[in-house]
């Protein structure tokens, strides 16, 4: 960590991220685009930032890190605009001062290109403590996600990378400009970032300098973004090739290269939204992935604790107590959530001895068998009216006919009515609460611009378009719901629901948006 510290004042944050008497500022390396290159140092500064400043083509993802009531200002310049990067600089400088934990999320990494020295340089001038965290750049990431290694045994043995701008292109090296006839001597890759609009002179001033027409030539456009497109040609074709920025040019023998490793699964190219809470997405998240796709977590839900702080869950979980009067003889669970709270309010596993313990889905079977108790009941519909079908009729004067129903805060009431139905005493009692989370206009806008939007909850489906509405945006094209629940409370908001998972599990949304949108 690289660090100015002020006389007679606090120095750089500690491990916990406080700040001092003033604040700080962390230049951080956004990466090329693709959200899953950030570091994790980065994430870690985002997640307690108070105030984000970001360039241009910062993925909205990104932004969705830093807590919601954090500041965000965009500061991002158009290619080969200068920018007031004093204003940057005192922007820097006056929300540290005034004791704020800043981000400066730069595309890419910091000192490739960024003026992230300059940066450094003006808080050093300041005062101000800062730290520098590395990003991916798009130089070698751009390239690798096209399946170009930059290196090659047997190819080559270095890369240089250009910038391609105005200045570059038309300065002499003695006045900020690059020599490109020297540097198509050095027989190594050369890699040009912003030179889409340079491209033709470039390629010609290479050429001048004694590379062949025929070298070939790898042009990356939105390198590592779902749509990435990667265009093959050769540095004598290379000014007549349509491409616009952002580019990622790879020039030399490697370009010839195609390890097609990116974009191998059914939903390449795809943007998914998943807007269940922090504490559920990361299942769903990983799937999609897995299947190629981009998801893009803008979670609009989030758990929290019961109205009462739990009384009411305590004193249900003393009715499952070896000799409690009128014992539990179920409880039944219609969530992973519900587990979770029950749990923490049971303590101790062997009151379970002999109650039977029902779930509703593979999902919340799961999270009991995280805690070594499988699960005597899971229906084959995942539903409520799934459970309430296949759920025995009470016994019965000599058998307990109660049952214990831990869910969220206004739950509906299909599964207690139902089970009621059949004779049993049920008793639901609030175990937390599911409450908005406020999502960034950014990251809404960005959802609407998405190819499809994932709704897990009634909840989820309801803050979401409030807060859509409350932006301006709307709502990507496809809408897929994990359950008939769900997509129903879709429908009734008006929105067109396009899939409904067959089986009501995460999977099994995956499978269906496969089915529907897979390449």
């Amino acid at each position: 960590m690289t660090t100015a510290p002020v006389p007679g004042r606090a120095g750089p944050a500690g491990p916990d991220g406080a700040p001092g008497a003033q604040g700080m500022v962390a230049l951080v390396g956004a990466g090329p685009g693709d959200p899953g290159l950030l570091t994790v140092r980065g994430a870690q500064l985002l997640a307690r930032a108070d105030v984000v400043v970001h360039d241009r083509l910062t993925d909205p993802s990104l932004l969705g890190l830093a807590p919601a009531g954090a500041e965000r200002v965009d500061v991002g310049k158009q290619p080969d605009d200068r920018g007031d990067q004093e204003a940057i600089n005192a922007l820097l400088v006056e929300r540290a001062r005034a004791g704020a934990r800043v981000v400066r999320l730069k595309g890419g990494d910091p000192f490739v290109f960024g003026r992230g020295g300059e940066e450094a340089l003006a808080l050093e001038a300041e005062g101000i403590p800062y730290e520098v965290v590395p990003g991916v750049s798009s130089s070698v990431a751009a390239p690798a996600y096209a399946g170009v290694p930059v290196t090659h045994r047997g190819i080559v043995t270095s890369f240089t990378v250009a910038a391609g701008h105005t200045r570059s292109v038309e300065a002499s090296a003695g006045d900020g400009g690059t020599n490109w006839e020297a540097l198509a001597a050095t027989g190594g890759t050369i890699v040009v970032l912003m030179g889409a609009a340079h491209r033709a002179r470039i390629a010609a001033r290479l050429m001048a300098g004694g590379l062949p027409a025929s070298t070939p030539v790898a042009a990356v456009q939105w390198g590592t973004e779902p749509y990435q497109v990667d265009v093959r040609t050769t540095l004598g074709e290379l000014g007549s090739v349509p491409l616009s920025p952002p580019v990622t040019m790879v020039i030399g023998e490697v370009a010839a290269l195609r390890l097609g490793w990116y974009r191998s699964g059914p939903l390449a190219g795809r943007t998914v939204v998943v807007t269940r809470g922090r504490h559920q997405s990361g299942e769903l998240a990983t799937r999609l992935r897995d299947a190629g796709a981009r998801p893009l977590e803008v979670p609009v839900i989030a758990l929290a604790p019961a109205a009462d702080g739990g009384r009411a869950m305590a004193e249900a979980v003393a009715g499952l107590a070896p000799g409690a009067p009128s014992r539990y003889a179920w409880v039944v669970f219609s969530s992973a959530n519900a587990v979770d709270h029950f749990f923490a309010a049971l303590p101790d596993v062997r009151w379970l001895a002999g109650v039977g313990v029902a779930a509703v889905g593979p999902a919340t079977a799961g999270s009991l068998a995280a805690r070594h108790l499988v699960a005597d009941l899971v229906p084959p519909e995942h539903s409520a009216r799934g459970m309430v079908e296949v759920f025995p009729g009470a016994a019965g004067p000599t058998v307990p006919a109660r049952a214990l129903l831990p869910q969220a805060a206004g739950a509906r009431a299909d599964l207690a009515r139902g089970l009621e139905a059949k004779g049993w005493a049920v008793h639901a009692v609030e175990a937390y609460r599911t409450v908005r989370a406020h999502a960034p206009d950014e990251l809404l806008a960005a959802a609407a611009r998405a190819d499809a939007v994932c709704f897990a909850s009634p909840s989820a489906v309801d803050s979401y378009l409030d807060q859509a509405r409350r932006a301006g945006v709307g709502t990507a094209p496809v809408v897929a719901c994990i359950g008939p629940t769900t997509a129903r409370a879709a429908r009734a908001a008006g929105l067109h629901v396009a899939l409904q998972a067959g089986e009501h599990t995460v999977q099994g949304l995956v499978d269906e948006l496969v089915g529907l949108l897979g390449r």
